[in-house]
């Protein structure tokens, strides 16, 4: 990492710290300032880090800006719900694009899509059916293009081979899951915390994971 991206990432790191916390103490205001802030220190990160994969840095890069839209408009006073997913599904396509110019192998994959696939069914499923019984059946389309996204982005990562781009790969996978269980299944106290706290992680390896 050259000096720089080392600022933005420390800076990324206590930013999304700062979010943790007003995310636990319901500082909205806060909040709103915190998470975007974040998410746009680790796109400079990334931007700036000596990446091995020029490539790869240029995707991930645009990706992140995704990401930043997507935070956005899911934090908006009205229901942006959508256009959030749909910033976030981009983002994946993006970040899976950026996997396969680093180093993917066949076997890795295969071992991946054995792995990703089996769970992404499991929760598609979940999600669906929570969804039908509450009576919205006009997300179904949205959810399952975006677990298979996400699926895609998790496999490609794992086909990769950068284990800590594997790890951010999978935080962001688990995230993503929990806000679908926390908006469509059942919300639980510790859902929201753990939601951030995930995707910041997740954020990061996706960062390191370029070096």
């Amino acid at each position: 990492m050259t000096a720089l991206s080392t600022v933005f990432f420390v800076l990324a790191l206590a930013t999304s710290v700062i979010d943790w916390w007003a995310v636990a103490r319901a500082r909205k205001i806060i909040e709103y300032f915190a998470k975007p802030s974040a998410a746009a220190l680790f796109a400079l990160a990334a931007l700036t880090i000596d990446a091995s994969n020029g490539g790869a840095q240029a995707w991930r890069v645009i990706a992140l800006v995704f990401c930043i839209a997507g935070d956005v408009f899911l934090m908006l006073p009205r229901d942006a719900f959508v256009p959030g997913l749909a910033s976030f599904a981009v983002a994946q396509i993006l970040f899976t694009v950026s996997f396969g110019l680093e180093d993917p192998t066949t076997t890795r994959f295969v071992i991946g899509a054995l792995v990703v696939v089996l769970g992404a069914v499991l929760l598609a499923r979940r999600f669906v059916t929570a969804i039908v019984r509450a009576g919205d059946r006009s997300l179904v389309p949205a959810i399952v293009v975006y677990v298979s996204v996400i699926s895609a982005m998790a496999t490609s990562a794992i086909a990769g081979g950068a284990v800590v781009a594997i790890v951010g790969a999978l935080l962001f996978m688990a995230s993503d899951s929990l806000i679908a269980e926390e908006k469509f299944v059942a919300a639980k106290s510790w859902h929201r915390l753990t939601i951030i706290v995930t995707y910041h992680l997740a954020l990061a390896g996706l960062v390191l994971g370029l070096v």
